[in-house]
């Protein structure tokens, strides 16, 4: 499956912060939208990913002080970025390597998408699933 597929299904909605808000306002919109990462974009570029994980690292580094100052003191800056005609098993290999949970996703250089793990661990599941039920079918109508 490509990930044009996933987002089709799943929809591009994109959260998104801009860099310069305090990382307990970030914190609160993880908690509001329910989602483990935020996008951060200076306008229509994206500069970083505040995850769940950098409030983590910000606070065990900083304390209860880090909640008030800006993401971009903590976003993790070197994005990994996700294209459309990319396959499910080359964003895992992608994941894996990098120990990243979310890829933002890049159509003709616009953010069109987030794909998180369990995007890609869900195609795995349903793609398992039809394969099986495929073999199941050949092997009783054999």
């Amino acid at each position: 499956m490509l990930v044009a597929e996933i987002l089709k299904s799943k929809g591009g909605d994109v959260f998104s912060v801009a860099p310069d808000i305090s990382l307990a306002d970030a914190c609160a919109e993880l908690d509001g939208r329910r989602v483990g990462a935020l996008i951060v974009c200076d306008g229509d570029r994206v500069v970083g990913v505040i995850s769940e994980r950098d409030v983590v690292k910000a606070v065990s580094a900083d304390g209860a002080v880090s909640l008030t100052r800006p993401v971009a003191d903590y976003m993790s800056r070197n994005v990994v970025f996700a294209e459309p005609g990319e396959t499910v098993g080359i964003l895992m290999e992608r994941m894996t390597d990098r120990r990243i949970r979310h890829l933002p996703v890049l159509t003709d250089s616009r953010l069109s998408g987030v794909i998180s793990i369990g995007d890609v661990v869900k195609c795995q599941i349903a793609e398992a699933t039809h394969e099986a039920e495929s073999l199941r079918t050949y092997i009783a109508a054999g």
